[in-house]
C-alpha cells in the first residue's frame, strides 16, 4: 500500500465515521453547515451526512476508489459553490 493509498484509505475511514455522525449529533454540524446552506440547514446536514458516508465507503473499497475520488472532487465543488454563493446573498 503506497503513501497515497494510505491517505485515501484514512480519508475514507474518516468520512465513513463523520457521515453517520451527522445523524447522531446533528447539532455538531450546524455551525459548519448553516453558512453554506442557510435555507433548510437541518435537511442539508442529513444530505451531507449521507453523501459523506457514501464517499467514505467508496474510498475504502479498492474497486470503487476511483469513483470515490471523482465523487469527492464533485462534492468539494458542490460545497465550495454553495459556500461562495451563500456569502454573496
Amino acid at each position: 500500500m503506497s503513501i497515497g493509498s494510505k491517505a485515501v484509505t484514512a480519508l475514507g475511514a474518516t468520512l465513513a465515521v463523520l457521515g453517520p455522525a451527522h445523524f447522531v449529533v446533528p447539532d455538531a454540524f450546524e455551525s459548519i453547515t448553516a453558512p453554506a446552506f442557510p435555507d433548510d440547514t437541518a435537511t442539508w446536514i442529513q444530505r451531507n451526512g449521507a453523501i459523506e458516508t457514501a464517499l467514505g465507503v467508496t474510498l475504502l473499497v479498492k474497486k470503487t476508489r476511483t469513483l470515490g475520488v471523482i465523487g469527492l472532487v464533485a462534492y468539494g465543488a458542490h460545497l465550495g459553490y454553495h459556500a461562495a454563493t451563500a456569502q454573496q446573498n
